[in-house]
């Protein structure tokens, strides 16, 4: 193959990546961050409970891919088989996205069950797809690819969410609401198609011992990989302080819809226009995030952007105005992905050759199992806090109100937490380019 004809497959196998990503963004934007988790909770539900019901929902959804994904990761490895797991986790997730067109007022149970099965089906997909990265990208240059998805992921959620607000503004009641679950469903699936197309996995598939069976094989594999992780100290580290700052991240992202909705009366519309502002200035943080990364370090990029990310918090707990509302926004988008795509690009540092999707299994489980932990905290944090305020003699609306602002404090938590430990984190760029 001659060298134009490398770059121009590189090249197209680094836009389907992208493209992956453009769509599966539209999932975040709608149905986790603008639409469907204020409409679970305000429309479906109602009241403090909606709040506790969805973080239920998430981490619910987060605990089935912690305990699937490692085993599932080792087998891909092992088979070969990264993009079938991809199909078909992206083809779970498009098609209970849609299905969350036929949940209505009081639908409670069969809005919880679509979201969770949607959920794991997003979730899941995401750890063959980020599996993908070493295979398609030198290391000088994953940085910078990471960061590349991250900007054009986001410029999928706008637009997305700009497609959608012009008919939730035309037309009253819920059904555009619930059409745009379709629309969202479609969206996703047409950007994926790509992937599966144009990029080839490098890695050959083993031949299956006698005697045994893939399963056998994907619990050997990921044991034989968490006792050789004691040779990965600093991995292990990232890890635990990885677990510990994605719950704040994920926390603030699964509710911000809802935490604007409750403390500042925003209705949809409005809703939609602030999460188009958090992707905008997404955009920017994923470009400057991988920038800042291959030139400065992933380390210190990664402390930076958490410290944005806790001011961007600590404000929100005293915000009093929309207005400052849309700024928190604007500060926590240019943060957050800088957080993620950083996160993402340090674990392909870490793995080993052939070892990819194993490592980014444990990566899975450690994001989902916080993820787990952090929705659920926030959503008992938050009703229980608002019944105690109820019990006080506060109004319902005041008495919701301050619950949020006291889970909206233990975000800050997660994210000092997580990062007193990174601090004790080696870069690996280094050791993983000399390798």
């Amino acid at each position: 193959m001659s060298l134009i004809q490398k770059l121009k497959s590189t090249n197209k196998e680094h836009l389907a990546w992208y493209l992956y990503d453009f769509g599966n963004s539209a999932y975040a934007a709608v149905i986790l961050l603008a639409v469907y988790s204020a409409y679970f909770k305000g429309e479906v539900v109602g009241g403090a409970e909606g709040s506790q019901l969805w973080g239920y929902s998430v981490g619910i959804a987060m605990l089935v891919v912690s305990v699937t994904a490692p085993i599932l990761g080792a087998i891909a490895d092992y088979t070969a088989a990264k993009k079938r797991f991809l199909f078909f986790y992206s083809s779970m997730a498009w098609l209970f996205t849609g299905f969350l067109f036929f949940v209505q007022q009081g639908d409670v149970v069969l809005g919880m069950i679509l979201f969770i099965l949607a959920e794991i089906g997003y979730r899941s997909s995401q750890v063959f797809y980020n599996s993908l990265l070493p295979e398609i990208a030198d290391p000088e240059e994953m940085g910078r690819v990471s960061g590349n998805a991250w900007a054009i992921g986001s410029a999928g959620g706008i637009l997305a969410l700009l497609i959608i607000l012009p008919m939730i503004i035309i037309f009253d009641g819920t059904l555009i609401i619930r059409l745009s679950f379709i629309f969202t469903s479609l969206y996703f699936a047409v950007s994926s198609l790509p992937v599966f197309f144009w990029i080839k996995e490098k890695s050959a598939a083993k031949t299956l011992p006698e005697g045994k069976n893939y399963i056998s094989i994907g619990f050997e594999r990921i044991v034989k990989t968490a006792r050789s992780l004691s040779d990965f100290k600093d991995y292990i580290r990232f890890l635990i302080a990885f677990l510990i700052y994605n719950d704040g991240i994920l926390m603030a992202l699964n509710f911000a819809s809802i935490i604007g909705a409750v403390l500042f009366g925003m209705e949809q519309q409005q809703l939609i226009i602030f999460m188009i502002l958090v992707q905008f200035t997404s955009v920017f943080g994923a470009f400057i995030g991988g920038l800042l990364g291959d030139r400065l370090g992933y380390k210190r990029t990664l402390i930076f952007s958490l410290l944005l990310m806790m001011v961007a918090v600590v404000w929100m707990i005293f915000a009093q105005t929309v207005i400052g509302f849309y700024i928190i926004g604007a500060l926590a988008g240019f943060s957050l992905t800088g957080v993620q795509s950083i996160s993402r690009t340090l674990v392909g540092m870490f793995a080993p050759k052939g070892k990819s999707a194993e490592f980014y299994g444990f990566f899975a489980v450690t994001g989902r199992t916080s993820s787990f932990i952090g929705p659920t905290v926030y959503g008992l944090l938050a009703a229980q806090s608002a019944w105690w305020f109820e019990r006080q003699g506060y109004t319902v609306q005041l008495a919701e109100q301050l619950g949020q602002r006291i889970a909206i404090g233990s975000i800050t938590l997660f994210l000092l937490g997580g990062l007193l430990i990174l601090i004790k984190v080696g870069d690996p760029r280094k050791a993983f380019i000399s390798s």
